[in-house]
């Protein structure tokens, strides 16, 4: 079970470091903000889970 949230949290920060990189491209800061956004729950979500042992 805990490989598997390692894996959804990868999964979760490259989608939003895609995100980041679509919104640069396309000048969109929305989808900026919502890549980053992404990545900082996914990181959060994931020192979290460590720090509990689950």
């Amino acid at each position: 079970m805990k490989y598997l949230l390692v894996v959804a949290a990868v999964l979760t920060v490259a989608i939003g470091v895609v995100g980041v990189v679509h919104g640069e491209a396309d000048d969109s800061p929305g989808l900026q903000l919502l890549g980053a956004v992404l990545v900082v729950c996914a990181v959060v979500f994931g020192v979290r889970t460590v720090r509990r042992g689950v």
